[in-house]
């Protein structure tokens, strides 16, 4: 798979040995100068390896469970899995204190670059009682390109959006996360208004 140019040259800033390396969640801007939203990508499609950003440092660090690094223990992630920056679900609201998720759909790519993507839709889940919506996105470039809605992805992707509901449903085991509501894109853009609010009051 060739990654787009755009997205190295963005890899290779961030990795740039020169300086002090971005806030991943503070200084990468939630919009590109293209005016495209952006994600961080935190987990590459079809890996396990749970890393996540560390909020204070900014960094992505593997997540760790009883002392050990965590691994998902289940199939790989049906997409690149990430967070919009700039943006906050509080945990006076019922969220998780992170900020806002994203799958990614295509092919996978290297961890730490940031992508311009499309919302087409949005999870909202419960895990164990703390709301952890997750965006449902399409990279602007690449096989998803042209697709803008879940309805549009259920026509050129059949099941796809299917793979992504049991996915998240089960990937912690039964019953540990709860599928609330699918939504399209109207819902999407009000959980990430309401979280890129919530990131600047903070």
């Amino acid at each position: 798979m060739k990654v787009p140019i755009r997205l190295i040259l963005t890899f290779l800033i961030l990795s740039a040995c020169s300086g002090e390396k971005p806030h991943l969640v503070n200084d990468i801007p939630s919009y590109s100068k293209a005016g495209f939203l952006q994600a961080v990508v935190e987990i590459p499609a079809g890996t396990t390896a749970k890393y996540e950003v560390d909020k204070v440092s900014g960094k992505l660090v593997w997540s760790t469970e009883n002392g050990l690094p965590r691994d998902v223990a289940y199939l790989g992630y049906p997409g690149n899995y990430g967070f919009i920056p700039q943006t906050l679900s509080p945990k006076e609201t019922g969220g998780d204190g992170d900020p806002l998720d994203v799958i990614i759909l295509g092919p996978a790519v290297e961890r730490g670059i940031v992508i311009e993507i499309r919302l087409i839709g949005a999870l909202k889940l419960k895990d164990r009682g703390e709301q952890d919506d997750k965006l449902i996105a399409v990279p602007i470039i690449g096989a998803f390109e042209r697709i803008a809605s879940l309805d549009q992805l259920e026509a050129a992707f059949p099941g796809a959006l299917e793979i992504i509901q049991l996915w998240f449903e089960n990937y912690k085991g039964p019953g540990m996360m709860v599928l609330e509501d699918v939504g399209e894109t109207a819902l999407a853009n009000k959980i990430l208004t309401e979280a890129e609010n919530a990131f600047k009051s903070q």
